[in-house]
């Protein structure tokens, strides 16, 4: 899974991204890799987000829990605070996904 937002059109670089990866047996994702670009100087693997979602069904409720995950500590700038809102929905989008 891959998505970006961006302010035109495709030659334009992303502001936020995402990339994942699942692996899923018997309606359960049994691994997960996930990443956001576009919030630090480099990509980011969400560690958290992907021990959260392994072992479930990936969810609404997990979803949900997984964006708000992602965003738990971020300290943005003043001038690129409205990127915090796009990770937490990228997050969710990604894992709603698999489900």
């Amino acid at each position: 899974y891959y998505e970006k937002i961006r302010d035109r059109g495709s030659w334009d670089f992303q502001l936020v991204s995402v990339a994942a990866a699942f692996r899923k047996s018997e309606g359960k994702i049994e691994e997960a890799r996930i990443s956001v670009n576009g919030v630090a100087p480099f990509p980011v693997r969400l560690d958290a987000v992907e021990r959260l979602v392994q072992g479930t069904s990936g969810d609404e409720s997990i979803a949900s829990a997984a964006g708000e995950l992602a965003i738990q500590g971020a300290r943005p700038l003043r001038h690129n605070d409205y990127k915090v809102a796009m990770m937490r929905n990228l997050v969710r989008r990604a894992v709603r996904s698999v489900s």
